[in-house]
C-alpha cells in the first residue's frame, strides 16, 4: 500500500521555526502526505509554501489542553480557516467530560462545528486521560455533532495512540466516520497496525521516516 496519503505531516512543537515549517511543507509536497498539521500561527505561511500543491492545511484548536472556552475555540477555528486551513483538529473539553458535565462538552463541539461548517473537523479526545466509558461518550458526542473524525491524542499528554483505543473508537463511530491515530507513531509497523485497527488518518512527525521504510521494503 502507499501509506503517505494517510499521514498528516505534523509539527506542533512550541519552538518550531519558520524554516522548519517550510521544510515540513516541502516534504509534504514531495511525499504526497494528506496534510501538514501546524499551530494556528503558521497556517498562512503554509498556504504560501503549499500553493498549488493539493496538500491540505490542518490547524489545531484549544491545543493541547482543551480548556479554552468554547467561544475562543470557535474563533480560533474561524481564523485558521480564513488563513487557509481546511481541516481543524480541536481538543475536547476533557475536564468537563470527566466532571460529568455533558452539556459543556456537547456545546464545545457544536460551537466549533457551526463556526466552520465546511472544514473537516477532528475531535481530539485524549484517550490516555479517559476511562473506556468516557472514550465511548466522547466518540458519540463527536459523531452526534457531525464531526468528521475522532482523534486519539494531542501527543502532549501522558500517552499516545494505542491499537486498542483505535479499535474501540472505530467500533463506536462506525464505518462512515474518520478515526485519526496520533501520538507515538514512529515506524511503519506501528502505522500499519493503526490502520488495521481502524484508523484512516495518522498524525505523525515521523512521516518521512515511515515512508522511507515502506519504500525500502518495496525495493
Amino acid at each position: 500500500m502507499n501509506i503517505a496519503p494517510y499521514i498528516d505531516h505534523t509539527l506542533l512543537k512550541p519552538d518550531a521555526t519558520i524554516k522548519q515549517i517550510e521544510l515540513l511543507c516541502q516534504e509534504a509536497k514531495e511525499y504526497g502526505f494528506a496534510s501538514v498539521c501546524v499551530n494556528p500561527h503558521w497556517v498562512n505561511d503554509c498556504r504560501i509554501f503549499l500553493n498549488g500543491s493539493g496538500v491540505k492545511i490542518c490547524s489545531v484548536v484549544g491545543f493541547p489542553l482543551g480548556a479554552s472556552t468554547s467561544e475562543i475555540k470557535a474563533e480560533e477555528a474561524i481564523r485558521a480557516v480564513e488563513n487557509g486551513a481546511s481541516e481543524i483538529d480541536m481538543v475536547l473539553n476533557i475536564g468537563a467530560l470527566k466532571s460529568t458535565l455533558p452539556a459543556r462538552v456537547e456545546d464545545d463541539i457544536d460551537l466549533v462545528r457551526q463556526a466552520v461548517p465546511t472544514a473537516v473537523l477532528k475531535v481530539i479526545i485524549e484517550t490516555c486521560l479517559l476511562t473506556e466509558a468516557e472514550k465511548e461518550i466522547a466518540c458519540r458526542f463527536a459523531k452526534y455533532y457531525k464531526a468528521d473524525f475522532v482523534k486519539t491524542s494531542t501527543g502532549f499528554s501522558t500517552g499516545g495512540a494505542t491499537i486498542q483505543d483505535v479499535a474501540l473508537m472505530r467500533k463506536v463511530v462506525g464505518e462512515n466516520m474518520g478515526v485519526k491515530a496520533s501520538g507515538g507513531i514512529r515506524d511503519l509497523k506501528t502505522a500499519l497496525a493503526m490502520i488495521e485497527a481502524g484508523a484512516n488518518r495518522l498524525g505523525c512527525s515521523a512521516g518521512v521516516a515511515i515512508v522511507g521504510e515502506e519504500k525500502r521494503l518495496v525495493l
